[in-house]
């Protein structure tokens, strides 16, 4: 039985995004912890901040770190070199969507296998045939989720999220909010957004 709660927000062109998602299902389990996946758009929010595009872009030698520093966080939890991709930040609209429309249960799945193939392998995640790959590999017939993240209804679903996500002061990704509305950013921020979830609980 879970002992407490977590929102995890995250954005498939973020990096530490990537990591998080590696890491928080291990950690949350052994915790006692139940976490709910929660897709948005940072784009909406970064306009919101006057961003128009990520500011490890808009900061070169911020962006040079963040590459240097996602290597060695990556060699430090076991994950597969960094491959970065030819386009940063991807864009990353119908990966969200496809992931608001999977159920809670495929949800985690494909969030990681998505972002093992963007920044492990540095494959396009705007490109169908990679989503189409990732969902026949996790044993999901390809279509439908595919047919369902076009509809209007679930487009409606991850601008709400977004919408949420900035309500409850989400301003960048990964951010981990707990029920009582503690808000932790960042990937290194997850053992203390864990740690409260069971406190608060």
């Amino acid at each position: 039985m879970a002992r407490g709660r977590l929102d995890f927000y995250y954005e498939f062109a973020s990096t530490y995004s990537y990591l998080a998602a590696a890491r928080i299902g291990p950690l949350a389990e052994a915790a006692g912890v139940e976490v709910t996946y929660v897709p948005f758009l940072l784009g909406p929010i970064f306009a919101a901040q006057g961003y128009s595009t990520s500011p490890f872009n808009l900061y070169p030698e911020k962006g040079r770190h963040m590459w240097r520093d996602l290597e060695r966080l990556a060699a430090h939890y076991g994950l597969p070199p960094i491959v970065r991709p030819a386009t940063f930040p991807a864009n990353g609209l119908l990966a969200a969507r496809v992931a608001t429309a999977l159920n809670d249960a495929s949800r985690p799945g494909f969030t990681k296998a998505l972002f093992l193939r963007e920044f492990a392998e540095g494959q396009d995640i705007s490109d169908p045939a990679v989503i189409r790959q990732v969902l026949a590999g996790l044993g999901h017939f390809c279509d439908a989720p595919i047919e369902a993240a076009q509809s209007q209804a679930n487009k409606d679903r991850l601008r709400a999220q977004t919408e949420r996500a900035q309500a409850a002061g989400v301003f960048g990704a990964p951010s981990f909010v707990t029920p009582d509305g503690e808000l932790f950013w960042g990937n290194d921020r997850l053992e203390l957004a864990l740690d409260h979830a069971v406190r608060g609980a």
